[in-house]
């Protein structure tokens, strides 16, 4: 088992090691004007490889129906360990996740960010939720996975494949930490932080109220950070494009 999982790590080490050395290659060949961008982002690079790879990997064992035995028991455990008693702390919890959170976050956001002339930084937050959004119904209704039924739990719409409301959350939190860390660097880490707890908190309250399987909201985890970072790179690569094309 040890083996195993040494060996699964190195093999995932060696991918995004070559992704990103052909993404190097390929930029050094064909884009040079972009060298200094991917230098400068080199982490953020990084880390959507490793997401990519996490999220493929998530897909491949749910789709093939390989994540049931590890879901059930690693659910139940959740069940065993969290009281009983704070069932209603986490339905209320779970609330800041939703659709009534998100949606009116994201437009006062977006207003605020073009109000004071912050264009990248409205379309970053409006485009980070609005293709969570896509990614969530077209994922769901592909995946057509059924939700848990452990337990007595609220009803919710759509299969179980990714968690929306992690989903949706990790996108738009961490759009705006990206947006404070572009505003305010000083408050980059901060509001990341922020953002990565908001978003393990929706994600927990999910599990403990048993309307998601674990693999569930890791994939919407990954996904919901893939498309934010993925967006900002895209944008930041417009940006400076035009750039070298105005020298």
């Amino acid at each position: 088992m040890i083996f195993e999982i040494i060996a699964e790590l190195a093999i995932f080490a060696l991918l995004v090691s070559c992704g990103y050395a052909g993404i190097r290659a390929y930029v050094s060949w064909r884009q040079p004007r972009f060298a200094d961008l991917l230098s400068r982002r080199r982490l953020a690079v990084l880390c959507l490889l490793m997401l990519l790879i996490v999220c493929a990997k998530l897909f491949e064992d749910v789709l093939g129906g390989e994540s049931s035995v590890v879901d059930t028991r690693v659910l139940l455990a959740i069940r065993a360990v969290l009281p009983a008693g704070l069932g209603p702390f986490f339905s209320t919890l779970t609330i800041a996740g939703s659709a009534v959170v998100v949606i009116p976050v994201t437009l006062a956001a977006s207003a605020l960010f073009a109000g004071f002339g912050r264009r990248f930084e409205a379309g970053l937050t409006m485009a980070s939720l609005g293709v969570a959004a896509a990614l969530v119904y077209g994922i769901k209704t592909v995946a057509a996975r059924a939700r848990p039924a452990l337990w007595d739990t609220q009803w919710y719409w759509g299969s179980s494949f990714p968690s929306g409301h992690t989903l949706h959350t990790a996108a738009l939190s961490t759009a705006l930490a990206l947006c404070v860390a572009r505003i305010a660097p000083r408050w980059g880490n901060r509001a990341m932080a922020a953002a990565v707890i908001w978003t393990l908190l929706i994600g927990v309250s999910r599990l403990a109220l048993g309307v998601h399987w674990p693999t569930d909201v890791l994939a919407a985890l990954g996904l919901g950070w893939l498309v934010s970072l993925s967006i900002a790179m895209a944008m930041e690569l417009r940006v400076e494009r035009k750039r070298c094309i105005n020298k």
